[in-house]
């Protein structure tokens, strides 16, 4: 069966871009800053984005195009020995799609929330209460939010109508869902600054707490932030790189990719920082007392600013559409890219039709979402995605890094991606992925076991830890290792480009 492609160079491009921008840098981003010593996260984050982003960026989408192959089966065409650490990508893919989805299904409800501000004068009342009707532990698991529920099943039925025409009709849909929130947040950005208030938000985002650098936990939070912002590390990018054609310039791409993942995020937090400072201007709390982190940035935090907006009720309204239409284009692309890379895993594994790949992936990850629709669905997403993200993508990082820059050979790879550009990439990358990345991956993935085992995290109980955490992460690796043995393909074969 011939190989899918983007059609062109700007589907590509956007594309990616839809796959690495999401609400990773909406609300994930600003969260990281405000939980990390505000502007002191901004210099880690950074020299992420050019010691791992960008450089691990560039060898997935040439790993991809090379062998014209999902992941794992990419992977095995490498080295057969490779295929597990494919798949270990994949599983961690389907894990974020699941719980993914029951954020965009969050973002549905307000949608259709803000042409009444059902919040009113008590925003974290009604995401806690009326949105999540969130019970008292992750043991209360209750019965299921209706209103989630309809979110699901309405963010599903847009990923299937989306996708299911292939990678250039999607690509074509994608470059308008991009295009949209990017002129949204500058509106939301020039309204926001100027703002009573906005100054001090602002001086708090860019300022650094130069004592903070000295903590690992910044560094870690700021390097996984830039494997789950720029969709490295968990199959996406060799997915994308497999519909890539014979001439694609791997370097320009991912530098525009990269860069401009790292600039919507800087804007987004202007946006976030601005309106905290109205609200810290309005109430009379200090920021670094207000609490708000994670979700409740999104969910809480602009609600309660758009309550006391000013220009009143119509303004409030007009403001909370374009914030949640964003955060739903935002968040949308970035899934179907997620659902692209598990679904093209098992169509080349298994010699599945795209479209029914799609159908079984897309009916899985609905399934495994359920989990996160119950009353304590909240509790069980922080504990899945502070273990996917902060652990998980640090473990793939070391072994991707190693396969590749050590065992198959980085140079073979710089060749190839030389081959094709105008902007040729030197030694100086061998170092990154052969030396910079494997350190800095280890050292990180080090930090996080120390520190969860020392101090569970976000005080929970240990019992909920063990099961939607350390028992994830072994399963995913474990179950990367049983899916190699499977019946799939006699030998592993795509369009492989020399």
């Amino acid at each position: 069966m011939k190989r899918e492609t983007w059609g062109s160079r700007s589907n590509f491009i956007f594309a990616a871009i839809g796959s690495a921008v999401g609400l990773g840098n909406a609300w994930r981003f600003a969260g990281q800053v405000y939980q990390n010593g505000g502007g002191a996260f901004l210099l880690p984050y950074i020299i992420a984005i050019f010691a791992i982003g960008i450089p691990v960026l560039m060898m997935e989408l040439a790993i991809g195009k090379k062998y014209r192959l999902g992941a794992p089966s990419a992977f095995a065409a490498m080295n057969k020995k490779f295929e597990w650490i494919g798949w270990a990508g994949v599983i961690i893919a389907f894990i974020v799609a699941a719980y993914y989805s029951t954020l965009v299904a969050w973002v549905v409800n307000y949608i259709f929330a803000s042409f009444t501000m059902a919040w009113g004068a008590d925003p974290a009342g009604y995401f806690n209460n009326t949105v999540l009707q969130l019970s008292g532990s992750p043991g209360q698991l209750g019965g299921f939010s209706l209103p989630v529920l309809i979110g699901l099943l309405i963010t599903w039925l847009v990923v299937i109508f989306a996708m299911r025409k292939g990678v250039e009709k999607m690509a074509k849909l994608v470059k308008w869902i991009v295009i949209i929130p990017v002129i949204i947040l500058i509106i939301m950005c020039i309204q926001a600054v100027s703002m009573p208030g906005a100054a001090d938000g602002i001086r708090y985002y860019i300022t650094p707490d130069w004592s903070a650098l000295g903590n690992f936990d910044v560094w870690r939070a700021a390097f996984g932030q830039v494997a789950y912002s720029m969709s490295i590390l968990f199959a996406l990018m060799i997915t994308y790189g497999s519909f890539l054609e014979k001439g694609s310039d791997i370097p320009k791409d991912s530098i525009v990719i990269g860069l401009s993942d790292m600039g919507i995020s800087l804007l987004a937090g202007f946006v976030v920082f601005s309106t905290l400072g109205y609200l810290s201007f309005q109430s009379g709390v200090p920021i670094d007392e207000m609490n708000y982190q994670g979700v409740m940035l999104a969910f809480v935090t602009y609600p309660q600013a758009l309550s006391v907006f000013p220009g009143g009720q119509i303004v409030g309204v007009i403001f909370s559409l374009l914030f949640f239409i964003m955060l739903f284009a935002l968040a949308i692309d970035s899934l179907f890219s997620i659902v692209q890379a598990v679904s093209t895993a098992f169509s080349d594994k298994f010699r599945l039709p795209p479209r029914k790949a799609l159908y079984i992936t897309c009916a899985a990850c609905a399934a495994l979402s359920l989990l996160f629709a119950t009353n304590a669905g909240l509790y069980w997403l922080d504990i899945v995605d502070h273990f996917v993200n902060d652990g998980n993508l640090l473990f793939m990082g070391i072994f991707e890094t190693i396969a590749i820059a050590w065992l198959f050979g980085i140079n073979k790879l710089r060749e190839f991606i030389n081959s094709t550009t105008t902007i040729k990439i030197g030694r100086w990358w061998n170092v990154l992925l052969k030396y910079v990345c494997p350190v800095a991956f280890l050292v990180l993935a080090a930090s996080f076991l120390y520190s969860n085992i020392r101090t569970p995290y976000a005080g929970y109980e240990q019992q909920y830890l063990f099961i939607g955490g350390w028992v994830l992460v072994i399963v995913t690796f474990v179950l990367a290792l049983i899916i190699p043995k499977l019946t799939g393909r006699k030998k592993e074969t795509g369009e492989a480009l020399s």
